[in-house]
């Protein structure tokens, strides 16, 4: 027996989106209202969602039912084993003792949280997006940031806000692979259509880090560094999405903002250097480079997130000290760049996950059981449902691994390790609830159309398409926490409207993508993932409330930039590319 979507079954689209709009507004108002706890708004969130799909919508229960399951089993898998194998690795460098000695060599490069914060969320976060996604960078830079001095609630919120113009290249390009297939357009042409939105943003979104966290005058202070960053990353995002392939567009970026800004950080020092306020909550008035005494780390204070105090530093370690204190981090992107290769992910899943060959097993009830219609499909196409064991090719399996093997390094016993895993499960308790109900809820709302719904209102707006269409993608990643999956869900219909409007496909498809990016922050996934790695369980809406305005306004800017490309620069949208070659 099949389903067939109902995409308006009031006859009336604002009350069929209304409805369709239900699970979301209660997940939210629980959330960042009334400050429920984030695995209990979660599961009203997917009980709402569920009586809307059975009753409004007239998906059988079953269906329903199978689609949470299929939700829950994928985000234990995808999602959950990365977060918990990367705080496990956070943790197991806290055991060893080696954390201080990692602050104190990020203290060698720059005491200035304003540049730490670019070096580490912006940078580095990059950098693990483009090997791992899903996630990861905000788990992963946002305990590393806790360990430099960072508040927890500071290492979270603006480890989001940096985790957004990397997004679109994730885990090896995954996301332009999905939507190519999707929309059955060039490849090339898409991730070159991509290179051409997100590295003006790349540009954008170090400032906004930086004055995210302080005023305008202290960001001023350090807007060298915050050029040198948003130049150097979107210069390099730009040639290798144009020009290279799409599978380094994130890893190459990263890298070579870090190099440059090491490098630009030895010629360079802002006038004053800042932090953010101690654990303790302590703070201290200004204070100038010029008037510290040697191995003082002066600090700039302002109110609210503001505050600074003032550190003395222990003299530095030994460079081999460092160099065991970094290993973990350095482990950890060799695996999991290792981990995120085709070559490499084939190969362990041809040896250990079952039906790998088929394509996984096809999750029951679910599988090409639910139709897909006009207008968001061509033609009537079945959503597949298929689940692939892969245990050990999971991106969370080489997390866990680096965490192992740097626990070796670092001298802890098997019993020591086995003791700190229990640990991490303990306090990750709620979490894994929290992500597994997320997800569970993103697979109701997509195997029952609601989230189709909600993308065909967008397609209302005329004209001014390009930019609503922009905030579509937006959409998708606030409703799946994916960008990968926002354009699965998304890219037929970008295509087909953008055809029904006269825009180019290209342009479109590019702009769900690139819109989509700017809600990776607000979605609750990404938060989730966000509170469990900085031990911030029961703040996710105070946090939902810091990062949402953010992510609204630079949605909003990706969407002005696809509006000049559709209205006034229509001949740089890219056709015919050959990449690689």
């Amino acid at each position: 027996m099949t389903w067939t979507q109902a995409y308006d079954p009031f006859g009336h689209w604002w009350l069929s989106t209304l409805c369709a709009a239900l699970p979301i507004l209660v997940l939210f108002v629980l959330l960042a209202g009334l400050r429920m706890r984030p695995h209990l708004a979660a599961l009203a969130g997917v009980v709402t969602a569920i009586l809307v799909a059975t009753t409004a919508f007239h998906m059988p229960i079953s269906l329903a039912s199978a689609s949470f399951l299929y939700g829950v089993s994928f985000g234990l898998l995808k999602i959950v084993w990365i977060v918990v194998a990367a705080v496990f690795l956070y943790d197991v460098s806290v055991e060893a003792g080696k954390f201080e000695i990692m602050q104190r060599s990020i203290a060698r490069i720059t005491g200035d949280q304003r540049l730490q914060v670019l070096l580490v969320a912006f940078c580095f976060g990059a950098f693990i997006e483009g090997c791992a996604g899903f996630g990861s960078p905000v788990a992963i830079a946002g305990a590393f940031m806790i360990g430099l001095g960072f508040r927890p609630f500071h290492a979270a919120a603006l480890n989001l806000i940096a985790n957004t113009a990397p997004v679109a290249w994730g885990a090896i390009g995954t996301p332009v692979h999905v939507l190519a297939a999707v929309c059955g357009l060039p490849e090339p042409d898409l991730s070159a259509m991509i290179g051409r939105i997100l590295p003006i943003t790349a540009v954008i979104v170090p400032f906004w880090l930086v004055r995210a966290m302080v005023g305008w005058e202290l960001t001023f202070e350090v807007l060298p560094a915050i050029l040198v960053v948003g130049f150097s990353f979107g210069l390099t995002q730009f040639f290798w999405a144009n020009h290279m392939d799409s599978n380094l567009v994130d890893i190459a970026g990263g890298i070579v903002a870090m190099i440059v800004l090491v490098i630009f950080l030895k010629f360079w020092k802002p006038k004053r250097t800042w932090s953010l306020a101690s654990p303790a909550g302590t703070s201290s008035q200004v204070s100038t480079t010029a008037n510290r005494s040697p191995g003082e780390n002066s600090i700039y204070s302002e109110s609210s997130m503001k505050a600074g105090y003032y550190t003395v530093l222990r003299p530095q370690a030994r460079t081999g000290e460092v160099v065991k204190a970094w290993m973990p981090f350095v482990i950890l992107s060799l695996f999991v760049l290792l981990w995120g290769l085709p070559t490499v992910k084939t190969a362990i899943n041809r040896h250990t996950t079952p039906a790998f060959q088929r394509g996984g097993w096809e999750f029951p009830i679910l599988h090409n059981r639910v139709l897909r219609a006009a207008p968001v499909v061509a033609k009537p196409t079945p959503e597949a449902a298929r689940y692939d064991f892969n245990w050990l090719s999971a991106t969370g399996s080489g997390c866990f691994l680096a965490a192992v093997v740097s626990g070796f390094i670092l001298g802890l016993s098997p019993r020591r390790l086995l003791r700190v895993f229990g640990h991490t499960l303990y306090r990750m308790r709620f979490a894994i609830l929290a992500i597994s109900f997320m997800l569970g809820l993103g697979y109701v709302t997509r195997y029952s159309g609601l989230d189709a719904v909600l993308g065909l209102a967008f397609t209302r707006s005329g004209r001014f398409y390009p930019f609503f269409g922009t905030f579509l993608g937006w959409l998708g990643v606030a409703l799946t926490g994916s960008d990968t999956s926002s354009n699965a869900l998304f890219g037929s219909l970008q295509r087909i409207t953008s055809q029904q409007l006269g825009l180019d496909p290209v342009l479109m498809c590019a702009a769900n993508s690139s819109g989509g990016v700017m809600g990776k922050m607000v979605d609750a996934q990404s938060i989730c993932v966000a509170t469990a790695a900085t031990n911030q369980l029961g703040n996710e809406g105070q946090i939902f409330r810091f990062v949402v305005w953010h992510s609204i306004a630079l949605g909003a800017i990706v969407g002005l930039i696809v509006l000049m490309y559709a209205y006034v620069f229509p001949h740089a949208v890219p056709h015919g590319l050959i990449l690689g070659h």
